[in-house]
């Protein structure tokens, strides 16, 4: 039976996780963390308050736009780089810092930086990849937040064939855990689609450790 939470914001009940990887990795879901009316409240608070930019990064010797916004919230001192791109925290806002109270609380983890995606629409998305770089640590917890519009979300396995794709709609208010050694054999997209679909906030939280953190 599911646990019943007092959270900031409100009364809740953990959901039971569906695991959606086992081998080479741990990844679960979450599909009911938060009720629409929190997710809803969240999503238009995120979408106006939060610093959002257009990144570019270098490819092919061309400057280009990645196809999404984004902004990089978290403690002092912890930058983060990918793709070439170095990112200095931007400093919490009161809305992020509940969300990730809440979330280290009922998770029973902590995390100190935030990469928050707008997808806009249909046409923005993120390429295949893996949360590998080496500030994360060697076995880095990823929980990803998801509000706003459904979009598909898939896993591939680096190597392995034996080893289907998992792909599915990422619901709004639902959350993703991916942690032990699923950086190290799995990648994971957020394709385009020619789909209708309305904007997404996507809130990945980690741990960035810096020199001397000992996570290296």
């Amino acid at each position: 039976m599911a646990a019943q939470q007092t959270s900031l914001f409100g009364d809740v009940a953990d959901p039971e996780p569906e695991v959606l990887i086992r081998e080479d990795g741990d990844v679960r879901l979450y599909r009911n963390w938060w009720t629409p009316e929190e997710t809803r409240r969240l999503f238009d608070q995120l979408r106006t308050e939060l610093a959002w930019q257009q990144t570019h990064i270098q490819m092919h010797g061309k400057r280009i736009p990645v196809p999404r916004l984004d902004v990089w919230y978290g403690d002092p001192g912890h930058p983060y780089r990918y793709s070439g791109v170095r990112f200095d925290p931007e400093p919490w806002t009161p809305t992020l810092e509940a969300i990730k109270s809440e979330l280290e609380r009922r998770q029973g983890l902590t995390f100190n930086s935030v990469l928050a995606n707008l997808y806009r629409n249909g046409q923005d998305s993120v390429a295949w990849h893996a949360d590998d770089e080496p500030e994360l640590g060697r076995n880095p917890v990823i929980a990803s937040l998801s509000l706003g519009s459904e979009r598909r979300f898939a896993l591939r396995h680096k190597t392995r064939k034996d080893l289907a794709p998992v792909r599915l709609d990422l619901p709004s208010g639902s959350l993703l855990v991916m942690a032990g050694t699923t950086q190290h054999f799995w990648q994971h997209q957020l394709a385009k689609t020619a789909r209708a679909v309305g904007p997404r906030i996507n809130l990945t939280f980690r741990t960035v450790f810096g020199a001397g953190d000992g996570g290296l």
